[in-house]
């Protein structure tokens, strides 16, 4: 706590002001003790709820600011505190400030969105209800989408025999695969639009992956439902504890607000007036001011035009929102020095990582970029995993765009494709995990859902990956 207090006052002290001509860290002369609390804290949010849940639970916070303090003490002692200071204040107001408004507004706007009634659980039924969901997920988030349709779709199937597949299809389609066409779709291609990347890039340059693997895996999903819909017709019948009822969509009131923020989001894209304000010596450009205003207006305003019955059923609370807040900002603070030595290059402390990402030609190899983001956004979050292997393609937004489309590509399909590969990879994925086993849901363990993972999506990113990438 001492250490947490020190970083605070090393940040906030008006004394230690920001030198507006601050030089960026050398990241040529950093070794990769650097890089140690970022692993330790990403490999903390990994175990944690897994290992020590209790402790986790209430405890993830602090453990969060000493790995972060194990960040701004040392960059302090090594450079200085004006550039340590300069260093951390311009990723945290610059990316992650944009960054947990955003997903803070998708989750208050979508919690007071409900879909309530009940409908039996057939396999076309599901295979629409994912459909639906995958493509909501590009609209409002995986975290969004997830959390308004995971509960129709558990209610739905409750008196089914077979029915854990169906979660575990949701998380694959709903909660990970869907939101890889726009910036809001999911929290890496968040993160590169706020680096520059343009907001319709995803959507033209991965629909044809998207499509070619949400479809696949929608078609897998539909053979073995079909099967397990067929072997339950000769089973004992469970009583339906949710009876079928009319389907209907509560609190239509928050969709404008939803389509306030693509317009929001759309006007920062588009509207460039020049002009930036100085905040703690950081310059903030007005028009991602203006933007993330809005946005965070529009969430307060959702939660005055809500019902709070229609949060209540669907088990919103402040919980996740908060816990994600509290790790995303430990985040963005231990990654500082990593992205400074990724900028190195092959000066840098992490030269053979980039030579792995290199052919012998000197030329990119996008298919290791997408099995190397998509590997450690497996067990790793995938918005920091995008942001590490952005920066080793280079950083640069309007060449990753133009001529390095395909390595773009490569990195954004993998961080989004594959952080459903476990119950770890994104932020939705253990939430709809927890809610289906509180439900009654015999979901598998941690390496029971690898298995289906392994069986299922590990082959369609085989093929995708050598007919997109290869």
């Amino acid at each position: 706590m001492a250490a947490g207090a020190l970083a605070v006052a090393v940040l906030l002290s008006p004394g230690l002001a920001v030198a507006a001509e601050a030089h960026e860290l050398s990241g040529a002369t950093m070794s990769l003790w650097w890089a140690l609390p970022f692993a330790g804290l990403l490999l903390s949010i990994a175990t944690g709820p897994l290992l020590f849940h209790h402790i986790w639970e209430h405890h993830y916070g602090k453990i969060t600011a000493l790995w972060a303090a194990l960040v701004v003490v040392p960059l302090a002692i090594a450079f200085g505190i004006p550039l340590a200071s300069e260093a951390v204040l311009h990723t945290l107001l610059t990316e992650y400030m944009s960054f947990i408004i955003l997903l803070f507004a998708l989750y208050t706007i979508s919690g007071g969105i409900l879909l309530a009634g009940n409908i039996h659980g057939t396999p076309a039924v599901n295979a629409g209800l994912l459909l639906v969901g995958a493509i909501l997920a590009s609209v409002i988030g995986t975290t969004g989408a997830s959390m308004i349709l995971i509960r129709p779709i558990l209610r739905a199937n409750d008196n089914r025999p077979f029915n854990a597949h169906v979660v575990i299809f949701f998380i694959f389609l709903v909660s990970n695969i869907g939101g890889s066409l726009t910036p809001l779709g999911d929290p890496p291609l968040f993160v590169g639009f706020l680096r520059g990347v343009d907001f319709f890039w995803t959507t033209t340059n991965l629909w044809r992956v998207t499509l070619f693997v949400g479809g696949l895996v929608l078609i897998v999903f539909l053979a073995i439902d079909i099967v397990l819909h067929r072997r339950e017709g000769g089973a004992p019948k469970i009583k339906d504890p949710t009876l079928d009822t009319t389907v209907r969509l509560r609190g239509l009131a928050n969709l404008p607000l939803l389509a306030g923020v693509i317009g929001a989001i759309l006007l920062s894209a588009g509207w460039k007036p020049g002009i930036s304000l100085s905040i703690l010596g950081i310059g903030l450009d007005l028009q991602n001011l203006v933007r993330d205003a809005i946005i965070l207006a529009l969430a307060l305003l959702s939660l005055r035009v809500s019902y709070k019955s229609h949060r209540e059923a669907n088990g919103f609370t402040w919980g996740p929102i908060a816990e994600v807040a509290k790790l995303f900002a430990g985040i963005f603070i231990c990654i500082v020095p990593v992205i400074a030595i990724l900028r190195a290059g092959h000066e840098g402390a992490l030269a053979p990582l980039v030579a792995l990402v290199t052919s012998p030609t000197g030329q990119p190899n996008d298919l290791a970029y997408f099995w190397l983001t998509g590997a450690l956004s497996s067990f790793l979050d995938n918005a920091p995993t995008y942001l590490v292997f952005f920066e080793l393609a280079g950083g640069d937004a309007q060449h990753l765009m133009t001529e390095a489309a395909a390595t773009l590509a490569a990195i954004s399909a993998g961080a989004v494709f594959m952080g459903a590969n476990t119950y770890i990879g994104n932020a939705p994925n253990f939430m709809v995990f927890a809610i289906a086993r509180h439900r009654g849901f015999k979901m598998p363990g941690f390496f029971g859902y690898m298995a289906w993972s392994g069986l299922v999506l590990i082959p369609t990113f085989l093929i995708a990956g050598f007919l997109f990438f290869g």
